[in-house]
């Protein structure tokens, strides 16, 4: 397992974010990168994860009203780095950070190994709540 360290100081360059993103396919976010930059600054809460030598590995933020909501956004590591346990300490972060709200959200994608990713970490999918599924309304658009 690599070793990294974590940090919640906001401190990322732009070339960073573009390469991490483009990591892992995100074109939405590497085709506008002022919009990628004014994402990650309006945050509530931004977390990275470094190797030894200061290179990105990941990132995880959070968008919260910090107090009874936070939507997580984004958790996004390296290929490279993935299964290392740098998501799961990205994800820990957050968690701890609005460990006091209500709500934790995550919209996400629907591929198997997310799914079973974010269902080691303690979500659960909407439909599988008990006692019954709870309902999730989103509306996607293309910015102007």
């Amino acid at each position: 397992m690599p070793a990294f360290t974590l940090s919640t100081d906001g401190t990322v360059s732009e070339t960073e974010l573009l390469s991490l993103y483009a990591s892992v396919g995100w074109s939405a976010y590497t085709n506008d990168p002022l919009l990628l930059d004014q994402a990650i600054r309006s945050s509530s809460f931004v977390v990275v994860a470094r190797d030894e030598e200061g290179a990105l590995l990941g990132l995880a933020r959070a968008i919260s009203d910090d107090a009874t909501i936070a939507y997580v956004q984004d958790i996004l590591v390296n290929p490279s780095f993935q299964g290392a346990g740098v998501g799961r300490a990205l994800f820990g972060q957050i968690q701890e950070r609005y460990r006091h709200v209500r709500q934790t959200v995550l919209i996400t994608d629907d591929e198997p190994r997310q799914r079973a990713f974010y269902e080691s970490l303690g979500l659960t999918e909407g439909s599988d709540f008990q006692p019954g599924p709870v309902r999730v309304f989103a509306q996607f658009r293309r910015p102007l």
